[in-house]
């Protein structure tokens, strides 16, 4: 069932058109993911983002005996961190054809090591060409709130996992259901996503699915800290070639950050197994 008036075709042509954006105001690497903030990050976006890589492949459990499939893998930055830090294998998977072809290309510029332990495929959440059992770990990053059938994703998640696998991702949730016209503009249109669930019932949702919710964090602050350096970004940007964009983007941004205070908009990292 869907859960989202927004579809997964909609997320594709989102994605494909914004990867230059994101490039510009996120990560030039690529990287399209939020970050938790502590004493090593400072107030480093990047070294916050590295900091979430970490702490997921950490209480995860992922090592070298790990294939990891990565759902929403974007320009597949986290698959060949996960196989540089951890040894695992992983398989990334994306609706954006653009990054999928994006991901490949970089992979062919790495070592024969890496490409071998990598692999990307353009696939749905909802639809995994995968077997039962394949995989040992399911790990994804700011990415299941775009999948309009959000039960159906944790289905899958769920059976692509062998039995005693783990899930691992982080996604946003919604603290109340009634939302402003501000931030339901600024949040919910600009990303083209809606969920039923807040930051309990979505464990409910994982266990309904099978799973058995080892671990759930409440990153929302981290949240905020993530869209208030990106709306500094963003606003810095104004004056070059992607003038307009960066003029939204600092406004929008900067009213996700209130979205946080207002709990219009909250953040979460869930651990669970299979």
């Amino acid at each position: 069932m869907s859960t989202s008036q927004f579809t997964e075709r909609e997320t594709e042509v989102y994605y494909d058109a914004e990867d230059v954006v994101y490039r510009e105001i996120w990560d030039p690497n690529g990287s399209v993911h939020w970050g938790v903030f502590d004493e090593s990050t400072g107030s480093d976006f990047l070294k916050a983002g590295a900091n979430l890589n970490h702490i997921m492949a950490r209480r995860g459990g992922i090592d070298t005996k790990a294939t990891v499939l990565d759902i929403g893998c974007g320009n597949g930055n986290a698959c060949t961190w996960l196989y540089e830090n951890t040894g695992c294998k992983v398989v990334g998977i994306d609706l954006s054809g653009v990054r999928v072809e994006g991901a490949k290309e970089r992979l062919k510029t790495l070592v024969p090591d890496v490409q071998a332990h990598v692999s990307f495929e353009k696939a749905s959440a909802t639809d995994l060409p995968f077997g039962d059992g394949a995989f040992t770990h399911v790990w994804s990053q700011a990415s299941f709130y775009h999948i309009p059938d959000k039960q159906k994703t944790l289905e899958e998640a769920y059976r692509v996992l062998a039995p005693g696998g783990t899930l691992v991702f982080d996604d946003l949730y919604k603290p109340r259901p009634d939302i402003s016209e501000n931030a339901w503009k600024h949040v919910y249109e600009r990303l083209l996503f809606d969920t039923p669930f807040n930051f309990t019932s979505y464990q409910d949702a994982l266990q309904e699915a099978g799973f058995q919710v080892l671990e759930a964090h409440n990153y929302s602050h981290h949240l905020k800290l993530s869209y208030l350096h990106l709306s500094d970004v963003a606003s810095q940007r104004i004056g070059g070639h992607l003038t307009e964009r960066s003029e939204y983007l600092a406004h929008a941004y900067k009213e996700t950050a209130l979205a946080v205070d207002t709990r219009e908009i909250g953040w979460a990292l869930y651990i669970c197994r299979k």
